[in-house]
């Protein structure tokens, strides 16, 4: 099988933790314009590509994005689609040494908030100590 046939979806770059797929190719899929018979090699049956994911850890990612949208919103007293623009990179976060350093840049993060955000950065640096940076997703079954 060529390439094409084997990968419905190539991964795109990920933006701030999340992994996006884009659709197949055109003339990549199953449309047929005929009876499939065992004789037309484009009729074949399409490859499967498994993605594994640690799932666990993404479903402790979630939740924990899912605290920070509702903190953000106790914060800044808004709902999340009137939120000002923040930017809090859980992977970024993660590769800082020190909770000093993670602590600051957070800081940096919610600079324009006008309410104390001590008690929101510390209860986040408890939630993100032990978790480890997503990296992209292995492939099986090529």
């Amino acid at each position: 099988m060529s390439a094409a046939s084997t990968e419905t979806s190539a991964p795109l770059p990920t933006a701030g933790g999340r992994v996006f797929f884009q659709g197949a190719p055109p003339g990549v899929g199953c449309v047929s314009s005929g009876p499939i018979n065992g004789e037309d090699p484009v009729q074949k049956k399409q490859g499967k590509v498994t993605v594994k994911y640690d799932r666990k850890e993404l479903r402790k990612r979630l939740v924990l994005e899912e605290w920070i949208i509702d903190e953000l919103s106790k914060l800044y007293d808004c709902e999340e689609d009137e939120m000002p623009e923040v930017e809090i990179d859980i992977d970024d976060l993660l590769e800082v040494n020190s909770d000093d350093e993670r602590a600051s840049k957070l800081q940096e993060s919610l600079t324009d908030c006008y309410k104390p955000t001590e008690n929101f950065v510390s209860e986040l640096l408890c939630r993100i100590r032990g978790m480890r940076k997503l990296s992209a997703p292995t492939k099986k079954g090529l």
